[in-house]
């Protein structure tokens, strides 16, 4: 089931169970002093980008990546006025309050998700290496037998009888293999999925892209003043009803979760960019298809202490369900999201999760100033 804080538990997991996968006893995948990000220097990667042609790794702050030729381009964004709003839902989740009002500068966002199609060209041109392509280092898990230590992600599939929504391990799996290019394992590929939104990338694959590209991920604000698209205290970016009309408005799930996607919104796993209505800015895929991360760490009690301008989050991270690992900010839902789980497809509704950590469902956005 989804924590006190209306979160469901995939990202947890995705640590989780990557440890189970190794067989051995950890708080967290890829995390803590693991693989990334370590606990007294939080939110500096200790990895870089690996230059195209440039065979193994370079020394860490020697690697640069090659900026792209659309470098600083608004091409495929959209400019969002500076403005106030009430960020936050009293119908919501703890986290979600207090409600409180925010403003924030105007800024571009991109109008979709970095889709697959532009997520290749990032790596044709930079030669990087995703979290979930690189092999764990046997320091940061020690007495794991080497053969265990492979690449992989955590992929999403139904299970076949009914199971207890507390016992997620029953529809999450470890796969050795699964990347952005491979969704869901080996032998997958990104045939067809060129305009879909790039998955399994974690928050540092996002902020590597950004950079190349001139940009920057949104900050948790900005995300939710964009996804609102003007319109305030409404629970769905499009108004009061999930389905108005019986129409669906967003790739999310329908029918029983997490063992029958009815599908009847079209899609039963991700969905091309764009495939739905936009918000009132023009900005597609708001809610549903994949979560998206933002600038922001998590705590659950920093509404509490929000600047009221520009906010950009709390100094530091704290996650109750697990105090001794880091997180970042999650918005938006996704294709798994349904009425009885996670209902993250609301504005307002709030995700966190590991920065060296990427699953099936999680992608991204840029903005620029």
């Amino acid at each position: 089931m989804p924590d006190e804080y209306g979160n469901e538990p995939g990202v947890e997991l995705g640590r989780r169970h990557f440890a189970l996968a190794l067989g051995v006893v950890l708080v967290g995948m890829l995390i803590g002093t693991a693989i990334v990000l370590k606990m007294d220097r939080p939110g500096r990667s200790q990895r870089e980008m690996r230059p195209a042609g440039v065979a193994g790794p370079l020394p860490i702050g020697l690697a640069r990546p090659t900026r792209s030729p659309d470098y600083g381009s608004t091409n495929g964004m959209i400019w969002i006025e500076a403005g106030s709003f009430l960020m936050g839902s009293e119908s919501g989740f703890p986290d979600e309050t207090p409600v409180h009002r925010v403003e924030v500068d105007g800024f571009w966002m991109d109008r979709t998700e970095v889709t697959n199609q532009e997520f290749e060209r990032f790596v044709k041109h930079t030669g990087y290496v995703t979290v979930a392509e690189r092999k764990p280092r046997a320091e940061d898990f020690p007495g794991v037998p080497p053969e265990r230590l492979v690449p992989g992600s955590v992929v999403f599939r139904a299970p076949e009888g009914e199971v207890d929504l507390a016992d997620y391990y029953k529809w999450w799996s470890y796969t050795p293999g699964a990347s952005w290019k491979h969704p869901t394992g080996p032998g997958s590929s990104l045939e067809g999925l060129e305009r879909h939104p790039v998955v399994h990338i974690a928050w540092e694959d996002a902020v590597a892209y950004a950079k190349w590209i001139g940009k920057r991920l949104p900050t948790e604000a900005e995300w939710e003043r964009a996804a609102r698209g003007g319109v305030e205290s409404e629970p769905y970016i499009w108004g009061r009803d999930l389905a108005p009309e019986g129409k669906w408005k967003a790739n999310i799930w329908q029918g029983g979760f997490p063992k029958n996607n009815s599908g009847v919104d079209g899609f039963v796993g991700t969905s091309p960019v764009g495939s739905f209505p936009g918000n009132r800015f023009g900005l597609v895929d708001m809610s549903g298809n994949v979560w998206e991360w933002c600038s922001d760490w998590y705590r659950p009690d920093y509404y509490a202490s929000s600047a009221v301008k520009n906010p950009t989050g709390p100094s530091d991270s704290f996650d109750p369900n697990e105090p001794g690992v880091v997180k970042r900010v999650q918005r938006g839902g996704s294709f798994l999201c349904s009425e009885v789980y996670c209902t993250g497809y609301r504005p307002s509704a709030r995700m966190k999760g590991a920065p060296d950590t990427g699953l099936s469902h999680s992608g991204f956005r840029c903005v620029r100033n």
